[in-house]
C-alpha cells in the first residue's frame, strides 16, 4: 500500500522539481546564450549534460514530499486506524521507507561517482567553451613546500602561460629542518627541468656543532640547483572542482595538497561530504515519515511547504559546518558529517515522538 501510493506521487514530484532546477540553469545563462548566437542544439546538449545533475538535486527533496504528502493523506482520511488497531506502529508501518531510503543511499553514491561527475565535468566544459570564458590558472601569493620538507618555495606570482615565478624566496633545510639556505630572486622561469633563477642573492649558512658560526650572501645573475625541480602545475591556482573528480582523483589530489603545504581542509571536507550527502534520501524519508500525519489541512501545501524549508534548513546545516570545517573551526570530519547526524537524530526523535 505504501509503494503504490508513494511511488506515482514521487516520479511527479521528482520531474516537477528537475524541470524548476534545468530552468533555474538554464536562465542563468540565457541572455549569454542569445547575445552569442549560441545554436538552439547546443543549448540542448548543455541541459541533457545536466540532467542526471539535476536529478541528484531533485531526487532527496522529491523523496521527502512523496512520503510527507502520503502520510498526510493517510491520516486525513483516517486509512492508519486499522494499522495502528492491529497493533502496527508507525515506525513498524514505515520501515519498508527507511530500508529503501538505506538501498537508495547507495545508490545514490554510485550514480553520483560513475554518472554525475563525468557528465557534469562536460557541461561544465562545454558551457564555458560555448560563453568564451576562458579558465585562468595564474596564481598569487604562492607558498609550496616540496615533497619531503627540504625545500619551501614564496612567489608573488604565477604565470602559467609563461611557467613563470615572480619575486621568488626558496628556503632549503637539511635533514633535521635546520635552515641552510635562503635564495632571492627577481624571477624563475622553468627550462623544463628545473627553476632558473635570475637576478637574485643566495644567503647560505655555515654551521658548526650544530652553532651558526657564520652566513654568506652571494649576487647571481643567473642560479639552477637540479634539486629544484618542483613542477609548474604545483604552483597553478586550484581549477578543478572536487565535485567534478572520481573520489580516488580526489583523495590523490588532496594527499597532493598537504605533501605541498597547500591549503586543504575546505576541499577535505567536499570530498568527505560526498559519503555524508549519500545518505540524504534516509534522512529525509525518516524526516519525512516523522512529519507526515502532523497536518490534517492543506496537505499539499504544507507538504510541499515542510518539503523546501527542511531541504533548505538541511543544506544550511551543513554549509555552515563545512565553512566552519575550512576554516579550521572543526575537524574536516565533523564538518562533513555534522549536518547528516544532526538530522538524523531529529528524525528518530520526532518519530519515536509521532501519534501512533
Amino acid at each position: 500500500m505504501l509503494y503504490r501510493n508513494i511511488i506515482p506521487i514521487f516520479v511527479l514530484a521528482l520531474t516537477f522539481f528537475v524541470m524548476i532546477i534545468q530552468l533555474v540553469d538554464l536562465f542563468a545563462n540565457l541572455v549569454r546564450y542569445l547575445n552569442l548566437d549560441i545554436p538552439i542544439r547546443q543549448i540542448i546538449q548543455v541541459q541533457l549534460l545536466f540532467l542526471p545533475r539535476s536529478v541528484s538535486y531533485a531526487l532527496p527533496i522529491a523523496a521527502l514530499f512523496s512520503v510527507a504528502y502520503t502520510l498526510g493523506q493517510f491520516y486525513t482520511h483516517n486509512e492508519l486506524i486499522a494499522v495502528f488497531s492491529a497493533r502496527v506502529s508507525l515506525y513498524r508501518f514505515v520501515l519498508p521507507l527507511l530500508i529503501s531510503g538505506f538501498f537508495l543511499s547507495f545508490g545514490m553514491f554510485f550514480f553520483q561517482e560513475y554518472v554525475v561527475i563525468d557528465t557534469y565535468r562536460e557541461k561544465n566544459e562545454l558551457s564555458r567553451a560555448l560563453l568564451n570564458m576562458r579558465q585562468s590558472f595564474d596564481n598569487r601569493d604562492v607558498t609550496i613546500r616540496a615533497p619531503g620538507g627540504r625545500h619551501i618555495y614564496f612567489a608573488s606570482h604565477y604565470n602559467d602561460q609563461r611557467e613563470e615565478l615572480s619575486r621568488v624566496m626558496i628556503l632549503t633545510r637539511d635533514s633535521r629542518g635546520r635552515f641552510m639556505r635562503r635564495i632571492e630572486a627577481n624571477n624563475a622561469r622553468w627550462n623544463g627541468n628545473l627553476w632558473v633563477l635570475q637576478q637574485g642573492t643566495v644567503f647560505e649558512t655555515a654551521m658548526e656543532d650544530d652553532r651558526l658560526i657564520d652566513l654568506f650572501a652571494e649576487p647571481f645573475r643567473e642560479f639552477e640547483d637540479p634539486e629544484l625541480n618542483l613542477s609548474p602545475g604545483t604552483f597553478r591556482r586550484p581549477g578543478v572542482d572536487v565535485e567534478e573528480m572520481p573520489w580516488q582523483d580526489a583523495r590523490e589530489w588532496i594527499r597532493a595538497l598537504r605533501n605541498t603545504g597547500q591549503p586543504y581542509r575546505q576541499v577535505l571536507t567536499d570530498y568527505y561530504s560526498r559519503f555524508s550527502l549519500s545518505f540524504t534520501p534516509l534522512v529525509v524519508i525518516l524526516f519525512s515519515s516523522a512529519m507526515g500525519g502532523r497536518f490534517k489541512k492543506n496537505i499539499l501545501l504544507m507538504s510541499l511547504l515542510v518539503s523546501l524549508v527542511g531541504a533548505v534548513v538541511y543544506y544550511v546545516t551543513g554549509m555552515i559546518a563545512g565553512l566552519m570545517a575550512g576554516r579550521g573551526l572543526i575537524p574536516p570530519l565533523v564538518g562533513a558529517w555534522l549536518g547528516v547526524v544532526i538530522f538524523l537524530g531529529l528524525g528518530f526523535l520526532l518519530l519515536r515522538n509521532a501519534r501512533t
